[in-house]
């Protein structure tokens, strides 16, 4: 019989999760091409709790803003991990992280994404990297596409929309696969595979005129993902046998409003759209429902026979979550629609309206071990708050603590209800560029960069007060919370 889990397990990975197009910059370096992340402008008329979207546009606008040398684009230059990942990872040591989560920039390593041959300047920039943080005793996971598609598989070839990037993709992945053989144990895919429409630009690289139909665009650019990923997964086979492949959502998991029998069946149908995602890459298959759903929609995708083949012969082996907030769906208000929905009532407000919700992210754990039965890695799990930096410098961020005390304290009762958790990466360990709003003032880190929204600033490092509670929670196996 089995036990009950009375913790964390010995050999659990804690530690934290970038980006390459939040952190790295070093856009122009050795040879690296544009890529999506590149053209999201900083605006400083933002409203922080409304965004709709992160970056894109019109074909015609995303021309103009990679010739655009006047405005500032923060991602472009991230907050210099390019030149500084060793000062960078190595108080990451200190505070005693056993694994670190970061990306491989795509252009970095295929400047435009089509080409034929790979950059051996970019691969070698991440030879020093993985090598790096392997040395510092992290266990490196590692995202292959995460919001940094190639500019031009998005101006000439219309992204994922286009079959031939599926090719270009697995080019790509088999590079990554072949170079970091023995190295990289855990791959994420693709970064939040469902979060679409709000990043289709980022994550699919579709522009915002592409189509008459754009949700059908969406999906199938989404089938030509799903088709990439398993072609990954099969060279992975081949490749590293030892390696693990997942897949990774946004957890995006709602409430009804009330127990009204209309609110709880839309709130089912409308989580159903988003386990979509996970059902076709790790169960193999497209669901029936999803197909009602594109039938009364007037979606048609473009499948072809083999495609199915190749998803169902090549499942993910694990399920990457993000979990930051959750909301609601009231039936009278609300549809299908995936950006469709409200605030909890029963939540503190945050100025980016992503409103705390601890008992959220055992409800989300619980459900996605419940219908899968894969292990789960936390990568991403964390706070966006506006800090300020004292007089003696010291940065005092016990809101920050309280989120994290609140949601380990709920992961660690997943993991004593059976739920498999491999690693959880807190997001992001030091303060990078906002992925949704391009701000740095948006901060998350434990660790607190000296740098401004225009990316003014000395770039000076300082450990905040929650980069000490981390580190005793890492030391005690996530025993003390306190």
């Amino acid at each position: 019989m089995k036990k009950v889990p009375q913790g964390f397990p010995e050999n659990f990975l804690w530690g934290g999760a970038v980006a390459a197009c939040q952190i790295e910059g070093a856009y122009d370096v050795d040879g690296r091409g544009l890529s999506t992340s590149d053209i999201h402008r900083y605006d400083n008329h933002l409203d922080r709790a409304h965004i709709a979207k992160e970056g894109g546009g019109t074909r015609a606008e995303i021309l103009a803003a990679a010739a655009d040398t006047e405005s500032y684009y923060p991602k472009r230059y991230g907050i210099d991990f390019y030149h500084t990942y060793k000062e960078d990872l190595a108080l990451l040591k200190e505070m005693g992280f056993r694994c670190f989560r970061t990306s491989i920039s795509w252009s970095r390593i295929f400047p435009r994404g089509d080409e034929a041959e790979p950059s051996e300047k970019g691969l070698q920039f991440y030879d020093r990297l993985i090598d790096q943080i392997i040395q510092d005793g992290m266990e490196p996971i590692i995202t292959i596409s995460h919001y940094d598609i190639p500019l031009t598989l998005v101006t000439e070839y219309g992204g994922f929309a286009n079959r031939k990037v599926i090719d270009f993709f697995a080019r790509y992945a088999g590079v990554l696969l072949e170079r970091f053989k023995g190295k990289v144990k855990y791959w994420i895919v693709c970064n939040q595979v469902n979060l679409v429409p709000t990043v289709q630009f980022g994550s699919l690289g579709i522009y915002d005129d592409q189509a008459e139909n754009m949700e059908e665009l969406m999906y199938q650019a989404v089938h030509h993902q799903f088709v990439a990923g398993a072609k990954v997964v099969e060279l992975a086979k081949t490749i590293d046998p030892q390696t693990k492949m997942g897949t990774m959502l946004a957890d995006c998991t709602s409430y009804p409003a009330t127990c009204r029998p209309e609110d709880v069946v839309l709130t089912m149908k409308r989580n159903r759209m988003q386990y979509f995602f996970s059902d076709v890459q790790l169960r193999g298959e497209y669901p029936v429902y999803a197909l009602r759903y594109f039938e009364e929609k007037g979606i048609h995708l473009q499948i072809e026979e083999k495609d199915e083949e190749l998803i169902k012969a090549n499942p993910m082996q694990f399920l990457a979550l993000s979990y930051y907030s959750t909301k609601i769906i009231d039936a009278s208000k609300n549809g299908m629609d995936l950006r469709d929905s409200e605030q909890n009532p029963y939540l503190k407000p945050t100025p980016w309206e992503w409103r705390m919700d601890p008992l959220g992210f055992y409800n989300m754990l619980s459900q996605y071990w419940d219908r899968y039965q894969v292990p789960l890695l936390i990568a991403e799990n964390g706070f966006g708050a506006l800090d300020q930096v004292e007089a003696d410098g010291s940065i005092h961020d016990p809101y920050r603590i309280d989120y994290y005390r609140q949601h380990i304290a709920q992961l660690k009762e997943a993991v004593k209800h059976g739920v498999e958790v491999i690693a959880y990466c807190a997001w992001g360990p030091i303060d990078i560029i906002s992925s949704s709003s391009a701000e740095m003032s948006k901060r998350y880190g434990f660790i607190y960069v000296d740098q401004d929204d225009l990316g003014q600033g000395t770039r000076k490092r300082s450990r905040k007060d929650s980069f000490y509670w981390y580190q005793k929670v890492i030391a005690t196996n996530g025993e003390d919370l306190s």
